[in-house]
């Protein structure tokens, strides 16, 4: 399973205001397999918490399938998946995708967005989803089951019901990543360093 993960953090406190927020987000997947990983936190429970897409523009960009899932001590639960629900916000179109939720208990959670039907095959993420065993192929390549071929690939995916603010927050990759590259950058240094060093 191809991940694309993007972590955020969506603070409530009982200090903020009780007006609700909303968060969008949007970016492209590459492959019809590719799954996009939305992490938020909820301090507080909330009510009416809303999850939808509004990218598929009647077939302008591929069918997107949408879940939630909640963290446990066992990893991440699957809490609900759709399909095509466009009943949710105006701007949706027959295809896009959402879940809409009564109550979400405090806690972590993430939604995933995937193509049609790439979906999650068990109750857990750690069972993958329906097209893992796959070769890639390229959205702009693929003909998707119940759409046509040559697809944007682009997603728009919104998140509202939630109060607070959210921050991006790096990835544990990422922070790898910058490691390493901090470490490249002072290998360098001390390399010139030495260099001089020798020359004088």
């Amino acid at each position: 399973m191809k991940l694309k993960p993007i972590a955020l953090v969506v603070a409530l406190t009982a200090a903020l205001s009780a007006q609700a927020a909303q968060f969008d987000f949007e970016g492209n997947i590459s492959t019809h397999k590719d799954v996009i990983q939305i992490n938020f936190s909820l301090l507080t429970d909330a009510t009416d918490v809303r999850v939808w897409t509004d990218s598929f523009m009647d077939g302008v960009n591929f069918d997107p399938i949408t879940a939630v899932w909640s963290q446990s001590n066992t990893g991440w639960n699957l809490v609900g998946q759709n399909d095509d629900n466009a009943g949710i916000a105006p701007g949706q179109t027959r295809f896009d995708s959402g879940l809409t939720f009564a109550n979400l208990a405090a806690g972590n959670y993430l939604f995933t967005i995937a193509t049609y039907n790439n979906w999650a095959v068990g109750s857990t993420l750690a069972q993958g989803f329906t097209f893992d065993n796959q070769a890639a192929i390229p959205l702009s390549e693929w003909v998707q089951p119940a759409n046509h071929g040559n697809m944007g690939s682009y997603y728009n995916v919104h998140l509202s019901g939630v109060d607070g603010a959210v921050s991006a927050v790096p990835e544990p990759e990422s922070f790898a990543m910058l490691l390493a590259g901090l470490g490249i950058v002072g290998a360098l240094a001390r390399r010139k360093n030495r260099k001089t060093a020798v020359a004088a």
